[in-house]
């Protein structure tokens, strides 16, 4: 009686929600319990077995909603800032890493196309992967998030690239010539290039078109539209259209230009971010974007055969040192050689060492030219699937072994010791007695405005570097990144502050912030903000002094406006119609 949709959505997201908690229980990320139920339900465990087609055309949505809601949060100009890094660091990477999957190829027998894609496959970071770990840390705004975004963009371009150029080198590596021939036309569409070099000059045109369109066109469109929707008042028109223009952008790119979902979905959102509703545009895709994000993980948990490790042991162990350590590795001497501090080396290397969706795709693409053995595939999938759940305990690892690597370290080499002084650090406020308001948006900025009128010295930390930057412009002191971070509370001097503002919408983030302020100064002054009673007494148990929430303000606002106008006596004069007010 019930659908397979309806089946899979219910059992996959119920199983996910129940071994998420269980990770989340044992101090483990949530993902490692996402991609174990998508092992359960998976074709290669006994029991109740999932669509696996209806699961990576749901995944699809989730990577679009994930992508899009990243592009929010960054700018153009963001990742200029990082491209001397990311252009030289992603494509060394890639290549570094390439040529060490093809050593390890020629040495159990592979031939050189084998190889080659084996290799390219271990190279590529997972977007989505690395998008979620970067924003369960409170890190996407931070300047290694900014990094391994810029990264994460070359390595997607230069892998377009190369699912559009390995069909004409088929013939050339030892693959299937007429199978390579439907995918090269199915790739460019209906023009099929008859040269190497016309191949790649299609390719990089539509590249080219489509970064042109979305500067030049949607800059002015995308916002355009989205303002006019939101002055009609209706938040379903809104929310609808945030979705429209997400997965319409996303299709398009993919349809017109050969660009992929992801990236076609975070230039929509980059281009959005200059907007002043990319705020309400997160917000409203938020619940989507992070339902559907699950059920990636679990589509991701479903192609794992786990027999593999027992078949092949060793091979599935080459495969995963390689991902992990090799990629790791590469990131961090690159990172290095550009001066960046340990710290910053070590958690960019960590964050890009799995891989994903990518490497799914160019495994296909290689055993249905018969470039790549079906055996291939599965070391890839494997080591994909077990990258991603090694990935969180890494980071664990790091952060409790790597501060007493670090202090264990009596001395060092002078070049080294210039490169750690000159890696960039959060500045630390001289501010005391003063407020610290967390999040400028609708919310903040009135704050802000108040705090200013009281001559009450602030500081604002806030993640969206261009509002930071504008506010900076105004001679206001601000500290770009998320009050989660590690010593940002501390940079703030929040030990030495009067009042703190948590002027953020997500009460978990709240909640946090709130409960590490308190520990570092019993004194402070909390005020925050809520959408319910529930958020009211979490809020308070965590140590909030006062909480306001936006219904009962209204009310409360309504309720002495009616008191007033019924008592004039009482207020003065007040019975004659007035203009309107501000309340």
């Amino acid at each position: 009686m019930h659908t397979p949709l309806i089946t899979m959505l219910v059992v996959g997201l119920g199983l996910a929600f129940i071994l998420g908690a269980v990770a989340n229980r044992l101090n483990l990320s949530p993902l490692v319990g996402y991609l174990v139920a998508g092992i359960v339900i998976g074709p290669f465990t006994p029991g109740y077995v999932a669509d696996q087609a209806m699961a990576r055309q749901l995944a699809e949505v989730g990577v679009i909603l994930l992508m899009f809601g990243s592009g929010l949060h960054f700018s153009l100009a963001d990742l200029l800032s990082v491209r001397k890094i990311a252009i030289p660091g992603a494509v060394g990477q890639m290549t570094l890493v390439t040529l060490i999957g093809l050593g390890v190829a020629y040495a159990i027998g592979w031939p050189i196309g084998a190889g080659l894609i084996f290799g390219l496959a271990l190279s590529v970071s997972s977007t989505v992967v690395v998008l979620r770990s970067l924003q369960d840390r409170h890190q996407l705004q931070s300047e290694q998030g900014r990094m391994a975004v810029g990264w994460l963009v070359v390595q997607d371009i230069a892998m377009i690239l190369a699912l559009i150029l390995l069909p004409a080198f088929s013939g050339v590596l030892g693959g299937d010539e007429a199978t390579a021939d439907v995918a090269a036309g199915g790739a460019l569409g209906f023009f099929k290039p008859d040269t190497l070099m016309e191949a790649l000059g299609l390719t990089l045109a539509k590249l080219a078109a489509f970064f042109a369109l979305m500067i030049l066109v949607g800059r002015r469109v995308i916002p355009w539209i989205l303002h006019y929707i939101a002055h009609t008042g209706s938040r379903e028109l809104f929310r609808l259209a945030v979705l429209a223009m997400a997965l319409g952008v996303a299709f398009g790119a993919s349809e017109l230009f050969g660009i992929s979902f992801a990236l076609g979905a975070f230039f929509a959102g980059m281009i959005l971010a200059e907007s002043q509703l990319s705020q309400s545009a997160a917000q409203e895709t938020l619940p989507l974007r992070d339902a559907f994000a699950v059920l990636f993980f679990v589509s991701v948990g479903m192609l794992f055969d786990p027999t593999v490790a027992v078949r092949e042991p060793f091979l599935v162990g080459m495969t995963v040192l390689l991902i992990v350590a090799g990629n790791a590795a590469a990131v961090f001497a690159i990172a290095r050689l550009f001066r960046h501090s340990i710290q910053n080396a070590l958690a960019l290397g960590l964050t890009l060492s799995q891989i994903g969706e990518f490497s799914f795709i160019l495994a296909g693409i290689g055993v249905e030219l018969e470039l790549l053995p079906e055996s291939g595939r599965d070391l890839i999938l494997a080591g994909a699937m077990i990258s991603i759940l090694v990935n969180p305990l890494l980071f664990v690892a790091a952060e409790r072994l790597l501060p007493r690597w670090l202090k264990t370290r009596e001395t060092g080499a002078p070049g080294e010791q210039a490169a750690e002084a000159e890696s960039p650090e959060l500045p630390q406020t001289s501010l005391t007695g003063h407020a610290v308001l967390v999040g400028y948006g609708r919310v903040g900025s009135l704050v802000a405005q108040t705090l200013g009128e009281m001559g009450q010295p602030y500081l604002v930390i806030e993640e969206r570097s261009a509002i930071a930057e504008a506010l900076r412009a105004a001679g206001t002191e601000v500290i770009i990144g998320n009050a989660a971070q590690p010593d940002m509370l501390e940079a703030a001097n929040v030990a030495g502050a009067r009042f703190l503002i948590s002027a953020i919408p997500n009460p978990f983030e709240s909640g946090n912030l709130i409960e590490r302020a308190r520990a570092a100064n019993t004194a402070l002054d909390i005020i925050a903000r809520a959408h319910s009673d529930a958020e009211v007494d979490y809020l308070s148990k965590l140590g909030a002094n006062k909480i306001i929430m936006g219904e009962r303000e209204i009310a409360r606002g309504i309720s002495e406006h009616i008191i007033a106008r019924a008592n004039p006596a009482a207020e003065g004069d007040l019975g004659a119609p007035v203009g309107a007010e501000l309340l």
